[in-house]
């Protein structure tokens, strides 16, 4: 009976060496000496479980290929990548003696292309024997081939096909270290993106030109895809390390996959097999590849030179798709107003535009747009163009009708009648979807799903709620997170709309790195990767440390493109498997499907020659110094900044593709570097749209730190811009009529938006700040910089939630100043909303009394803390202090559940003496819900609805002043009103 052994393999010991270089220069071989086939791409007619084609090329003559059983004939090939001549073949099986002798009926056959074979050896038996090493060798006429073939009949020990390894000899030159001449290398400056990453070498090292950098995976299988933008016809994959003697030689197993632009999912066009590296002939790996994709992956599974993958340069060779000729018809659907409260008739239109290369049909262009509140239908709206749209027209825009808001989170689905010219992967684009928010707070285009009502699995389970400092319930959302602390615990979530991207929020201990596997449906889509570096202070709550006593500030958060699309219904699961440690706490998730936004007009926008703090700020320089160019297009990529971009001399457009796609980011070996975009004299008009900000601060610096750091300038735009790990996201001084829009500001160490020193007529609009380290939005009526009131500013339609230090929304002083349609959630220390005249020791002018400061339709939820010792906090914090404190309106509020109390009035005492009181200030249509004793050690300080503060610290005193209420609701208060002061009065209509 014939014995089949074990795939098994003798361990290796592997030394690795710290700190010291070791150069090794092999000896010169004899071309006839060099196994041609080593490290190259071993394909077969079939194989039979574990034991694929590509062991038969792996170098171990103990692993072995077999094909299909009882299926003969069959064949083994291998790609020697380029044509050579070979004269030599030597077989193996293992050749260990359970190996019985046996005779396998053979025939070798060569070609150039992989499809045409010419016979070199005719079919013959093979005697393989364990007394002679159970090896063959072949002698074969010398011949020019690049493929081998050996196509098995018989085999007289097993009924299949085995070989354990293939080996071929002759004469080669070494492989090219340049791209194949067919094609042009269409991956240079594409997005890339990895499932994994060791350290800082990121994925984009692999396609930036510069085989000295590299990317590195950190688990198997690591994945590392390229995105062309378009279909493309491949000749061949290269794949590059670093030429230098000291990377040593290595063998990477990876299979090559690739998906077409009108495909969901990756289909296998290389089988995995493992590559030979050698410094000795350029490190450079060519597998040829023949297919139509637009995404292209290297799956790697096996470094004999690294724990996971490793590229320098991942080249894809071929040629551009020609753009079909097809019509594309887009719509949009847009409306009035842009953030409709409840009762608002909401007026809808649609504008329709032919993104195609050939005109549109003439006829009707039918437009449906309908309102969904989850999957119920709650409007539907009609309307159509008819004519004729050229490529690149559009049609004026549609009106639809109108639709009574109602409270709620709402998908507007826009779906545009198929043309005739269209084709049918062009048809996709006809159908989209926006989010639309009918209530306060900040319209964002993504969906957010709390952990703790998500279906938990595995051991996961529910904290809190509380409101603690350093606890995993009370820095969370709403006061509750999930934990998965043992193997296999999940929580998931059924998806609301379709996404491709995903945000978690998280903490794990510090001082650690962890990761956390994100399914979809039941699969593996990708590794988040977890870092607790930007998380985590301690002691002195005015100044923490990154080290030492009491914790606070411990969440943050993590972002990831998903494999493909995920659609509406789907299953995304975050789930901590054997190969993510620690302890994982998860907060909430965000998703968001995003595509990249084109260069607006690619004529007058200069592009970046590179990714780096040089390349960006030539491309700056160059569009400042021709007046036709209209800005800098920031390409989808990884930019690595180390200063400020300098913006000046006149006003340019700085444009990136999204924030998802154009992403800078602070050096990740570095902390606390100052970088951002600083705005100079003649840059009034200027505007910086669609990308990313991250930065690596892990503690606070006052001064540096800001994305944006403006003074003495006016009329900027900054517009959907997502910052996190900075130290603000923008910082303006005498600032005047700057719109800061649709941006999403997160994990600070200060402020989000702070306008001072005069700065007038600015608009705040339609932005989401969570987990700020100072007030998420504020007007400080400074003037020790210049300029003189703060006036004629409106921030509106703003959400601020998890702010770890101060208030939500902060103005000291100014007038004529309006805060709107805002939501604010779940502070840890501070006020949800501080009105204040105290000057901080800096030179400020106090609130004016005409036209008022204005708050108007506000809800904040669950804030307040305590701070500077034993003061407590409420949902808002009226204190007047050293400058004058008048002409406050505030109307349509809703306080819920505060943690202390509702509405706090104090008064600040200088010497004993109050400063100045509280007067012109009125409040009407007012809610205060749920204020409670805390049961803490600040419990006497709690549960007031209103509260006139008599005593808030130690050499202060009782509030002053008088306060007017119109329509105050109060219900489920611990107490409604308290006031025990003599100082100060409330009078309610």
């Amino acid at each position: 009976m014939a014995i089949r052994p074990s795939p098994s393999r003798p361990r290796r010991l592997l030394a690795v060496l710290a700190g010291i270089a070791i150069l090794v220069t092999p000896a010169p071989a004899r071309a006839a000496d060099t196994n041609l086939a080593a490290g190259k791409a071993f394909t077969a007619s079939s194989s039979t479980d574990v034991y694929q084609p590509g062991k038969a090329g792996d170098g171990d003559a103990n692993t072995y290929w077999e094909s299909a059983n009882n299926a003969f004939p069959q064949w083994l090939q291998v790609d020697l990548g380029s044509a050579v001549t070979v004269d030599k073949a030597v077989l193996k099986l293992p050749p260990a003696t359970a190996w019985a002798t046996r005779t396998q009926t053979l025939a070798i056959a060569g070609s150039t292309d992989g499809s045409s074979f010419t016979d070199l050896k005719s079919s013959a038996g093979y005697t393989f024997n364990p007394a002679s090493g159970n090896t063959v060798t072949v002698d074969l006429p010398s011949a020019t081939t690049r493929y081998l073939r050996l196509s098995f009949t018989a085999n007289t020990g097993w009924p299949a096909g085995q070989l354990g390894e293939l080996e071929v000899y002759g004469t080669s030159t070494p492989p090219p270290t340049d791209p194949p001449p067919t094609g042009i290398n269409l991956a240079t400056g594409k997005p890339i993106e990895a499932s994994s990453t060791a350290y800082s070498f990121a994925a984009t090292n692999a396609n930036d030109g510069n085989v000295a950098t590299y990317w590195e995976g950190s688990a198997y299988p690591a994945n590392l895809t390229v995105k062309l933008g378009a279909d493309a016809v491949t000749k061949a994959v290269v794949v590059k390390l670093n030429p230098d003697p000291i990377w040593a030689a290595r063998t990477q197993t990876f299979s090559i996959l690739g998906r077409a632009s009108n495909a969901s999912t990756f289909t296998t066009l290389v089988d995995s097999a493992p590559y030979r590296f050698d410094p000795a002939t350029g490190n450079t790996v060519t597998v040829a590849v023949s297919a139509t994709v637009a995404d292209v992956r290297l799956s790697f599974t096996a470094n004999t030179g690294a724990p996971s993958g490793q590229v320098a340069e991942f080249q894809v060779i071929g040629t551009p798709v020609p753009e079909p000729e097809t019509s594309d018809l887009v719509g949009a659907a847009s409306w009035s107003p842009g953030n409709p409260a409840t009762g608002d008739a909401v007026t809808f239109s649609v504008s329709l535009r032919n993104a195609g290369n050939i005109a549109t049909a003439s006829g009707a262009h039918d437009v449906t747009v309908t309102i969904l509140n989850g999957s119920t239908t709650v409007r539907t709206l009609t309307g159509s163009y008819t004519g004729t749209l050229a490529p690149g027209a559009s049609a004026p825009p549609i009106a639809l009708g109108t639709w009574t808001a109602a409270t709620g989170r709402y998908t507007v689905r826009t779906v545009i009648a198929d043309d005739p010219g269209e084709l049918a992967d062009r048809r996709a684009n006809n159908t989209t979807e926006t989010p639309l928010l009918v209530g306060r707070g900040a319209n964002m285009p993504y969906d957010s799903y709390e952990a703790e009502d998500g279906q938990l699995g595995g051991g996961a389970q529910v904290v809190g709620p509380n409101r603690t400092i350093g606890d995993l319930a009370g820095e969370a959302s709403s006061r509750r997170a999930v934990t998965l602390n043992q193997t296999g615990a999940y929580v998931q979530w059924t998806t609301k709309a379709k996404t491709n991207t995903l945000v978690a929020r998280f903490s794990i201990p510090d001082g650690t790195t962890s990761s956390i596997n994100v399914y979809v449906d039941g699969a593996l889509n990708r590794t988040l990767p977890l870092t607790s570096k930007y998380a985590w202070l301690y002691g002195d709550e005015a100044n923490p440390q990154n080290s030492g006593t009491g914790a606070r500030h411990i969440y943050d958060e993590a972002n990831i493109m998903l494999t493909g699309t995920v659609n509406a219904g789907s299953t995304i699961r975050l789930q901590k498997d054997g190969g993510n440690p620690g302890p994982i706490a998860i907060d909430f998730v965000n998703t968001e499907q995003v595509a990249p936004i084109a260069n607006p007009d690619p004529a007058k926008y200069v592009v970046p020659s590179g990714f780096d703090q040089q390349a960006v700020q030539a491309a700056l320089d160059t569009a400042r110094m021709d007046t036709g160019k209209a800005g800098v297009y920031l390409p989808a990529g990884d930019y690595r900044t180390t200063g400020k971009f300098q913006v000046f001399g006149r006003a340019i457009q700085v444009v990136g593709a999204g924030p998802w796609y154009t992403r800078f980011a602070t050096p990740a070996d570095q902390t606390e570097t100052d970088a951002g975009f600083s705005a100079g004299s003649g840059a009034g008009g200027s505007a910086f749209r669609n990308f990313a900000f991250f930065g690596n601060y892990t503690i606070r610096r006052d001064g540096p730190g800001k994305v944006f750091d403006f003074s003495n300038i006016a009329d900027i735009t900054i517009d959907n811009i997502w910052a996190e790990h900075v130290v603000c996201l923008y910082w303006g001084a005498n600032t005047d009529r700057m719109t800061i829009s649709n941006s999403r500001i997160r994990d600070t160490f200060a402020d989000g938006v702070n306008m001072t020193n005069g700065s007038t007529d600015n608009h705040v609009v339609n932005n989401e700040a969570r987990s700020t380290g100072d007030d998420s939005f504020a007007l400080f009526s400074a003037i020790d910089a210049g300029g003189a009131d703060e006036t004629g500013n409106v921030y509106e339609n703003l959400s601020a939630i998890l702010t770890w230090r101060a208030a939500g929304v902060a103005v000291y002083g100014g007038y004529n100043n309006k805060f709107r349609n805002i939501y604010i959630a779940d502070t840890l220390v501070y006020s949800g909303i501080t009105i204040s005249s105290l000057d901080f020791g800096i030179p400020m002018n106090g609130f004016g009394a005409d036209p008022p400061t204005v708050f108007d339709n506000i809800t904040i939820v669950r804030a307040g803390g305590h701070f500077w010792g034993a003061q407590t906090f409420p949902g808002i914090w009226v204190f007047s202090a050293s400058k004058v404190f008048q002409g406050i309106r505030v109307s349509n509020v809703d306080i819920i559940d505060p943690t202390y109390s509702g509405i706090m009035f104090q008064t600040n005492y200088v010497g004993g003496q109050p400063q100045f009181p509280i007067k012109d200030t009125t409040f009407t249509n007012v809610t205060i819900t749920g204020a409670q004793r805390s049961g803490d050690a600040y419990d006497a300080k709690s549960g007031f609805a209103i509260w006139a503060n008599p005593m808030p610290e130690a050499g202060q005193g009782p509030a002053v002043g008088e306060v007017t209420f119109t329509n105050l609701k109060l219900a489920n208060n611990y107490r409604d009103i308290e006031d025990p002061t003599t100082t100060f009065t409330i009078h309610r209509n």
